[in-house]
């Protein structure tokens, strides 16, 4: 396919490819939505919405519906405390596809507290909110309040409790052309130090330091009640597995790495020979688009 001209608003066709961290993908249409009438014009036919492109594998042949990524007033964070009487938490509202990454540093920056557990996750404020992201030192729900989400043409607030957090999960509105689209969240931080903040972050940083730097896309699996899934991918003697250009990683047993050219129906093929290995129950972190 042709790619069309860009833009502001319009519809291109793309190889999402370069839209995800595993660098695996087929051609789509892309529809970049800056203010709620682009978002309310995209939504009107059968969509996919596409944030970091973490925890993600897409089909070799693209998939058939829109895909939508936010922009625009959606990148915008109101960190204007409003604070809660005589404490010291406060909330603001953040825009979906604020990189996760940068904005830790802002807050760490500002001595605001409550994210710094998701510290190097490479994901939007809205795709960790889908997927309820996190470490061990703290996971997206932990700081919500409210939520805007745009489903079947409106935008409604929504609470956490309502939406069903869980591990790794969460229960977003089903719409009739598809998932409802986080727009905004907003949060409550605890005003802290930047120094303080900054320790709490090294933490979370010196436990990623096992992780690969090829090109993945997060975590592979979801650990187990009690046990780590990189640990029994490690016990089997499992590191190093190939199939095409895909690996499991040689630093970290849950990681599927992109040697360089690797295709979707790579990763999934070795996905699946490690799950048969193992034969061991295994609920898979990373959410596939299209058929492969």
């Amino acid at each position: 396919m042709m790619v069309a001209a860009s833009t502001k608003g319009a519809p291109r066709v793309v190889r999402l490819s370069q839209f995800t961290t595993l660098g695996v993908g087929g051609e789509a249409e892309l529809w970049v939505c800056h203010d709620l009438p682009e978002l309310l014009e995209a939504t009107t036919a059968p969509y996919r919405v596409l944030g970091g492109g973490s925890n993600l594998i897409v089909s070799d042949a693209g998939v058939s519906e829109r895909v939508i990524r936010l922009g625009g007033e959606y990148s915008k964070a109101d960190l204007t405390p409003e604070f809660e009487t005589d404490t010291h938490v406060f909330t603001g509202w953040v825009g979906a596809a604020k990189p996760i990454p940068g904005f830790v540093r802002d807050l760490q920056r500002r001595g605001l507290s409550g994210l710094e557990g998701l510290w190097g996750v490479p994901a939007q404020i809205g795709g960790a909110v889908r997927m309820n992201a996190g470490t061990r030192f703290g996971e997206m729900a932990d700081c919500l309040v409210a939520l805007e989400i745009v489903v079947d043409g409106q935008a409604k607030v929504f609470t956490p409790q309502e939406l069903g957090f869980v591990y790794r999960n969460s229960n977003l509105p089903q719409g009739k052309n598809g998932v409802g689209i986080v727009t905004k969240v907003k949060l409550k931080l605890e005003k802290s130090t930047p120094e303080t903040v900054q320790e709490r972050m090294n933490f979370a940083d010196e436990a990623r330091k096992g992780q690969p730097h090829w090109r993945t896309f997060g975590c592979a699996w979801k650990n187990p009640v009690g046990q780590s899934a990189g640990r029994m991918v490690d016990q089997a003697g499992l590191k190093g597995t190939k199939i095409g250009n895909a690996m499991i990683s040689l630093e970290h047993g849950n990681f599927i790495v992109n040697l360089g050219g690797a295709t979707a129906s790579d990763v999934i093929s070795l996905l699946e020979k490690i799950e048969a290995t193992l034969a061991l129950p295994l609920e898979r972190e990373v959410e596939i688009w299209g058929e492969i």
